[in-house]
């Protein structure tokens, strides 16, 4: 085996094509990606979307660009650009966003679109590895992806480029995320299913509701408290007044109420023994956060509240146990 093919150096030949377009990130081409990052960002705050299209190992890297952009804020969608002349165009609708992927910015099956977006008034983007090429000239914003090589031995499949494609859609993927203030909780909502979705669920999601919460009002007997907080199974109960969370009352103060009050202390009121500085949490935030704070305070529960301090619901230390984040 020749230097040249050693499967390592092979990927240094990706990676120094990855370090030649970081350059040119920070340097000549910095301009030209923040116009990019504008037309896409402009083109959602409009309703628009990113519409990529690419052939052959391209058109591959564009549908893995379009489903980033999609799975970050931004809806985007694959054409497949030979489809398109046969009746595909209507994918594209006045205000989107076009992003063409084509190393050599000649490939015919896309250069045939182009009297068609210049006519509907999109925006083309391009990632090309000749800047001097049809397809970049006709762009509104042209980015230079060439590479010092690729990790071909004959110099002709694409791969280093490819690379340089993938990586170039990442980052414009998500610096428009972060222009648009894409949370956590955004991410969340796109990824309802399998392990992250689990990773990523709300308090809402999973927290007890309804007749499942725990609640007496402030003036509610003690034996009533504690016959509330068994029916419940949650080891506490909320303490309600005027319909707003007053405080909540644990196993622990029913405890320390028995050893401090011995049977007098059942002579007393909800009111009278609570919390009245409970541990409160938004329902939209996520799980991970609240095992957290469970984590940080030692405790078990937390009482989801709206910003009218009212019960929504609360999350228990075992609810989490079914994220698979404990």
């Amino acid at each position: 085996m020749t230097e040249l093919h050693k499967p390592s150096q092979l990927v240094r030949i990706e990676a120094d094509a990855l370090l030649a377009l970081a350059a040119r990130l920070e340097g000549p081409m910095a301009a030209d990606f923040e116009r990019a990052v504008t037309r896409i960002f402009d083109c959602g705050q409009s309703r628009g979307r990113v519409v990529v299209t690419g052939m052959g190992k391209s058109g591959i890297i564009a549908q893995k660009v379009a489903a980033t952009f999609s799975s970050t804020g931004s809806p985007a969608l694959f054409m497949h650009p030979a489809e398109a002349v046969h009746g595909d165009l209507g994918m594209i609708v006045e205000g989107d966003v076009v992003i063409a992927l084509s190393a050599s910015g000649e490939t015919e099956e896309i250069l045939r679109l182009l009297a068609t977006l210049q006519r509907m008034g999109n925006t083309l983007i391009s990632f090309v590895c000749e800047t001097k090429s049809t397809l970049a000239q006709a762009s509104d914003v042209a980015l230079d992806c060439s590479v010092p090589a690729e990790a071909c031995g004959l110099g002709l499949a694409p791969t280093a480029s490819t690379t340089a494609m993938l990586a170039l859609g990442d980052a414009l993927a998500i610096a428009v995320s972060l222009r648009r203030g894409f949370r956590a909780q955004d991410f969340a909502a796109l990824h309802p299913g399998g392990k992250l979705g689990k990773r990523l669920a709300t308090v809402r999601q999973l927290m007890h509701t309804g007749d499942a919460i725990p609640r007496v009002e402030v003036n509610t007997p003690m034996p009533d408290v504690i016959y509330e907080m068994s029916r419940k199974k949650l080891g506490i109960t909320t303490v309600e007044q005027d319909g707003k969370l007053a405080g909540i009352i644990s196993d622990g103060d029913l405890r320390r109420l028995l050893e401090r009050d011995g049977p007098d202390g059942l002579r007393k009121t909800a009111g009278e023994v609570m919390n009245t500085n409970p541990k409160t949490i938004s329902g939209a935030e996520l799980a991970a956060r609240a095992l957290h704070t469970m984590e940080e305070r030692k405790i078990t529960s937390l009482i989801v509240v709206d910003s009218d301090n009212r019960i929504e619901g609360v999350i228990h230390l075992h609810d989490l146990w079914r994220t698979e984040l404990i």
